[in-house]
């Protein structure tokens, strides 16, 4: 009796000391879920795990304002790779709020059912890239993936490795997977003063041209930019109307002046300001939708 109760309390302690550990270890590497439309991709050692995400946040392309020009190029560059043709990896960069993740959210919404699919990928994660395009390269869906709000440190270790998947390195680019990232850094990484000087003291780099052509050739892998400026009172509005368009809601002039006055509150303008805006105001009721 005294030999199986010692047994019970052995199991018992290893049964807590292995739920424990369990939290430590990382999970089981299965295989992902590719019925689905939308994935994030989780850097695990030098492999990663790909999950699904049911229900990813996305919505119609023409329900983005003040952005045409750029749509229609991420739009054509988009429907070039949908159909097999050549096509460019996209950086999208400039002010914030100005639609650039939003873009590339609406692209699953129109393309999803001619086989597109998003991967979004953290920095931190971006060193096991070559892991998941090696199981990409498997399957006939188009993949895009994407990594939003990019930037890097001089010595970041996701700065080369992005390098060398955009170029393909020794081997050749996967052809089903295109990369699409946004930044408010033109050229991903920071830019100081001393980078247009020639010479910076007697402890300066001499040949200082060589720092400023390996912190913009990241940026150059990119074969598309796509740029966004900062909102005047008018593409502002216009955002607002799209939205409220959107949410079967009127832009008439009660809506116009409170989204007037949002935009004074937060001292912002962009197609982020208007569609906070415009959440707030259709979750109004409708006796409430007037101006403060």
């Amino acid at each position: 009796m005294k030999k199986l109760k010692s047994l019970r309390h052995f199991l018992k302690l290893s049964v807590s000391v292995l739920e424990r550990l369990d939290a430590w270890l990382p999970p089981k590497l299965d295989e992902p879920n590719w019925h689905a439309l939308a994935f994030r991709w989780q850097k695990i050692g030098q492999k990663g795990v790909l999950h699904a995400l049911p229900n990813p946040h996305s919505f119609p392309l023409k329900t983005l304002a003040a952005v045409d020009l750029q749509r229609q190029k991420l739009v054509r560059n988009t429907e070039q790779f949908l159909a097999g043709r050549s096509a460019n990896n996209v950086l999208l960069s400039g002010a914030r709020g100005t639609g650039k993740s939003s873009l590339i959210k609406a692209l699953l919404h129109e393309y999803a059912e001619q086989g597109l699919r998003l991967i979004e990928v953290d920095k931190d994660d971006l060193l096991t890239l070559p892991y998941l395009l090696s199981l990409l390269s498997q399957r006939d869906e188009k993949f895009i993936v994407f990594c939003d709000d990019l930037s890097f440190e001089a010595h970041d270790d996701g700065y080369k490795a992005l390098k060398t998947v955009l170029d393909g390195g020794l081997s050749m680019r996967c052809q089903n997977v295109l990369v699409y990232a946004t930044s408010n850094r033109r050229h991903l990484m920071p830019e100081f003063m001393a980078d247009n000087t020639a010479h910076t003291g007697d402890k300066g780099e001499v040949h200082p041209q060589e720092t400023v052509e390996e912190k913009i050739s990241l940026s150059d892998r990119f074969g598309l930019w796509l740029s966004f400026y900062p909102f005047d009172q008018q593409a502002y509005l216009s955002a607002v109307a799209s939205w409220l368009t959107f949410e079967h809601l009127p832009f008439d002039e009660t809506a116009k002046k409170a989204a007037l006055d949002w935009s004074l509150m937060r001292g912002n303008r962009s197609g982020r300001t208007a569609r906070q805006f415009v959440a707030d105001w259709a979750g109004r009721l409708p006796e409430e939708r007037v101006v403060d």
